[in-house]
C-alpha cells in the first residue's frame, strides 16, 4: 500500500486524490466490504499527503449502511475537520446522508463539502444501496434545493461511473434529471454546483464557454 501510495503520488499524471474507503459496504461480487477507522496508518498516510498538496480530502463513509458504526465513524469525521479547519473535507454519495443531517455539518464546519454522486432517483431506483436521493420526481426535494441555496458552496455535482455500462443511459439519465435540478435554481448556485466550486476547490481552471456568434 505505501509503495503504491508513493508510486503515485510521484506520477505527475495525479493532480489530485481519489476517494478514501473508509466504511464500504459489500457490493455483491464487485466491490468487497471495507471498514477502516480514521486513524489507521494507511488513512493517516493518504491525508498527509492530501494535506502537503492541499489537496481536497474525500471520505467514503456509507452512514445510512453503517448501522452500529455510524456514530464512531461520525466522530472520528467531525474530529479529523475540527482538527484542520482550513483543509477542506468533502463526503462522497452525500456521505448516504439525509438532508438534516447535512446541514447539520455544514453549521458546525466550515470545511465541509458534499459530491452529489448516486443521490439521484435514477441511482436510487437502480440499486439496493440505502443510497440518499435529493430529489422528488425530477426536481430537487425542497429540503435539498433550501439547503443548496442556502449555502451554494459546499455542494459538488459528482457522478460514479465505475463500470463500463455506468457510461450508458444510465449516466444520460442522470445528466438530463440533474440538468432539470440545475435550471430550477438560481444562476449563481446552479453554476458553483455544476463546476465553481470543483475548479475553487481543486484550483482548476474556470470553464470557457464558446461564444455563440450570429
Amino acid at each position: 500500500y505505501y509503495r503504491r501510495l508513493k508510486k503515485q503520488l510521484a506520477m505527475p499524471q495525479f493532480g489530485a486524490m481519489a476517494e478514501v474507503i473508509l466504511w464500504h459496504a459489500q457490493k455483491g461480487d464487485k466491490a468487497p466490504e471495507v471498514v477502516i477507522r480514521i486513524g489507521e496508518p494507511q488513512v493517516q498516510a493518504a491525508l498527509r499527503a492530501a494535506l502537503e498538496r492541499k489537496w481536497p480530502f474525500i471520505t467514503h463513509i456509507e452512514f445510512a449502511a453503517a448501522e452500529f458504526d455510524r456514530d464512531e465513524f461520525m466522530a472520528d469525521l467531525e474530529g479529523l475537520m475540527r482538527r484542520y479547519p482550513k483543509h477542506p473535507f468533502a463526503l462522497i454519495h452525500m456521505g448516504q446522508l439525509e438532508a438534516g443531517e447535512a446541514g447539520r455539518l455544514i453549521a458546525a464546519h466550515p470545511n465541509v463539502h458534499f459530491l452529489t454522486s448516486h443521490a439521484n432517483t435514477v441511482s436510487v431506483d437502480a440499486s439496493r444501496q440505502p443510497w440518499v436521493n435529493m430529489f422528488t420526481g425530477d426536481q430537487l426535494a425542497p429540503a435539498w434545493k433550501k439547503l443548496i441555496v442556502r449555502h451554494p458552496d459546499r455542494f459538488i455535482m459528482a457522478f460514479d461511473n465505475v463500470w463500463a455500462n455506468d457510461w450508458g443511459d444510465f449516466y444520460l439519465e442522470q445528466i438530463a434529471l440533474w440538468r432539470k435540478a440545475l435550471a430550477d435554481l438560481p444562476p449563481a448556485v446552479a453554476k458553483a454546483l455544476a463546476h465553481g466550486n470543483a475548479e475553487r476547490l481543486w484550483r482548476l481552471p474556470p470553464a470557457r464557454w464558446p461564444s455563440s456568434k450570429k
